[in-house]
């Protein structure tokens, strides 16, 4: 009998437990807090207590819909065995449940977004809800928007589950559903803070982990029926993401508490400070189990006894309510008043407007990104730690690689949260030059790292077909058809060209200086665009195609071609982009912004077209040093259809994979050279990638 076939239905008793105490807790804090307080004047209208009440219960009932969806796609795709691939009848089960939960966060968000608009206009909300009232909201107010966005996307996400059987309508479900989450956290008290850029990604760095954690929590207390073996290693895989999460959630929290809040005696001081500290409480006991939890309820699961785990992870679970209770009663009390009023200037970028811009500004002046910090920590600590783990088996990972690795990071981090960022927004120049260090130095040093090679070599392979780990999907995804498709020539320069024209050229530049989520996906989209463009040149990663040296150089001369020309469209424009930020902005100081786009212009097809000509140039001679090693220089007989892949080129190594436990080579002709790669190394086994020759 299979382990999907003895799964049961979970009882409902702890789910029933969880919703009590999540409301019980949410009527004592916001009574407390004064959250759900309705202050009428004589002769004005009001939303009436009731519409209050039910948009703070209406939250929690999103925020625990949120968290359940999450979780029930979490326990089928990533905490459940498949079958041949496929989704085991366990998984199939809990992915039509995610759709059910996912119409109830629908249907949630709609009743937020309806107590909203009656809470905002303060009338009783049969009275609020008109046809123009409705429609300017979901579609001019951002608060509107969010929860428009939000209950769209769990509609999707609803349809989407009910309708497919395959691990990849799940994952499509599951990338859709923590989208969802996102659009609300752009709003409220966080996006109406000072430095509300930080606070802002404080914020989200705080809701995605907490909810993966509750949610993979959540999918092991519906996993518990399983059989013993199947929910150790669910329960194995859950608790190394809940390390990561409690790590974020609680650094996060920490830095939203302190922007709000501005000091200690605030927290001890007013009433929306010792919600936090409830939450903080609650943090910590959660942590504590989870402590527990790994050092004696693990043990006794894998050795067959499940109940010390069940325990552990009921208690776990009505923690996590009261802290759900605590955070909506928290998102309807206001903070403690800031200082001084905020001037035109902060209220557009955040912060007080800066100095003139001086060398020293630029690397004093920092303005972190709390996303975008976290993310170059993380990369860098996966990266070292794969490297080790070589290095423990007796295997060599070159140190260029992992030099350019943490270099292409600090890159990263330099372009996003320096000097750089702060005067970004009020300079086109300097604007242009974060973009071309996301896109041209840091992806160019972040592909020659090689960091799939390193991790195909570290990543242990599962030793169950049914249990896909790490390393299997990222062989997934490297054999997936999109990749193929992403990795054409033509396809990776319109995505890499697109990308700079659709922003400077088009209203999106204006839109991401508004707009902080539109900014994080600027940064997003710059990087990913750059990487992908230059793995598919330098070719240090196995991927789907192997273009030739002519064709790279094409590919390389024609990014500088397209970066050349959108210099030549800023300096001849005779109306500056964004004018209307600008003219808002009035900045006091520097260049005007047609004098400064035009200096744009001159960096783009100046500085911009350096990190390509040198890619050029190196790919040259590694050509002319292929060229010399196969002998091609003299008339031979014959060449063979596929190429051997040249370990000596410095841009070429590496790009096919050995497996874990290969060796490395040492060729001295190559400090970049992870592997000795050729077409039939590339073959040797199911799990690497065979490039195809483009000659």
């Amino acid at each position: 009998m299979t382990a999907a076939s003895t799964t049961r239905r979970p009882r409902p008793a702890l789910a029933v437990a969880a919703v009590a105490v999540a409301t019980v807790t949410l009527g004592l804090l916001a009574w407390y807090s004064g959250a759900t307080r309705v202050s009428t004047l004589p002769g004005l209208p009001s939303a009436g207590a009731a519409t209050v009440w039910l948009l703070v219960a209406a939250r929690l009932t999103a925020t625990a819909a949120a968290t359940a969806t999450v979780g029930l796609l979490l326990a089928a795709l990533v905490l459940a065995p498949r079958t041949d691939g496929r989704l085991s009848a366990a998984g199939f089960r809990w992915l039509r449940a995610a759709g059910w939960t996912a119409a109830v966060w629908s249907l949630a968000a709609v009743t937020v977004f309806c107590a909203t608009l009656a809470d905002l206009i303060a009338r009783p909300l049969p009275l609020a809800l008109s046809m123009p009232a409705v429609t300017n909201f979901a579609t001019v107010i951002p608060l509107g928007r969010a929860w428009t966005l939000t209950a769209l996307a769990a509609a999707a996400v609803c349809v989407v589950c009910r309708l497919t059987w395959t691990p990849r309508g799940g994952q499509v479900a599951l990338v859709a559903a923590a989208g969802a989450v996102v659009p609300p956290l752009f709003t409220g008290h966080a996006a109406a803070a000072g430095n509300h850029q930080l606070a802002v990604s404080a914020l989200l760095l705080h809701v995605v982990p907490v909810t993966l954690w509750a949610g993979g929590l959540l999918a092991l207390t519906v996993s518990r029926r399983q059989p013993a073996p199947v929910l150790a290693v669910a329960a194995r895989r859950f608790s190394r993401l809940a390390v990561w999460c409690l790590v974020a959630v609680a650094l996060s929290g920490l830095a939203s508490a302190w922007l709000r809040l501005g000091g200690v005696a605030a927290l001890f001081g007013s009433r929306y400070g010792h919600l936090i500290l409830i939450k903080t409480v609650v943090l910590a006991a959660i942590a504590a189990a989870g402590w527990w939890q790994r050092r004696s309820a693990l043990p006794a699961l894998t050795a067959g006894d499940p109940r010390p785990f069940r325990r552990l992870a009921a208690v776990e679970v009505l923690l996590f309510a009261v802290a759900m209770g605590a955070a909506a009663a928290l998102s309807r009390t206001p903070p403690p008043p800031g200082g001084a009023e905020e001037d035109a200037a902060t209220a557009l970028l955040g912060y007080p407007m800066p100095p003139p811009l001086t060398a020293g500004a630029l690397v004093g002046a920092w303005l972190p990104e709390p996303l975008v910090l976290s993310a170059a920590l993380a990369a860098a600590g996966l990266y070292l730690s794969g490297a080790r783990r070589l290095r423990r088996r007796g295997e060599r990972w070159p140190a260029p690689r992992t030099a350019a690795w943490l270099a292409g990071w600090a890159v990263v981090a330099a372009a996003t949260s320096s000097g750089l960022a702060r005067y970004a927004p009020m300079l086109v120049s300097v604007h242009l030059i974060q973009h071309l260090l996301l896109g041209t130095v840091a992806a160019i040093l972040l592909v020659l790292a090689a960091p799939v090679t390193l991790a195909l070599r570290a990543l242990p392979a599962a030793g169950d077909r049914d249990w896909p780990g790490p390393r299997e999907w990222i062989h997934a995804c490297l054999h997936a058809r999109l990749a193929r498709v992403l990795t054409h020539p033509l396809v990776v320069l319109g995505i890499y060209a697109g990308s700079l024209y659709a922003l400077y050229l088009t209203g999106l530049y204006e839109l991401t200086l508004r707009a902080h989520a539109a900014h994080l996906v600027t940064i997003a989209c710059f990087l990913a665009a750059g990487c992908l463009f230059f793995w598919v040149i330098i070719g240090a990663d196995p991927g789907p195609r192997r273009l030739a040296h002519p064709r790279r150089m094409l590919l390389a001369a024609a990014s500088m071609a397209v970066q050349a020309l959108l210099g030549v469209a800023l300096t001849q424009s005779a109306t500056p982009i964004a004018a209307r930020w600008f003219a808002q902005l009035a900045r006091p100081w520097g260049p005007t912004p047609l004098a400064d786009q035009h200096t744009a212009g001159g960096i783009a097809w100046s500085f911009g077209e350096i990190p390509a000509l040198l890619v050029v140039i190196a790919l040259l001679l590694g050509w002319a040093r292929a060229r010399a090693q196969r002998g091609l220089d003299q008339p031979a007989p014959s060449t063979p259809a596929t190429a051997p892949q040249d370990v000596t080129d410095p841009l070429s190594a590496g790009s096919a994979v050995g497996p874990p436990g290969a060796a490395v080579s040492t060729d001295r002709h190559e400090p970049w050279a992870a592997t000795s790669s050729t077409p039939e190394a590339c073959a040797t086994d199911g799990n690497l990638v065979r490039p195809r020759d483009d000659n």
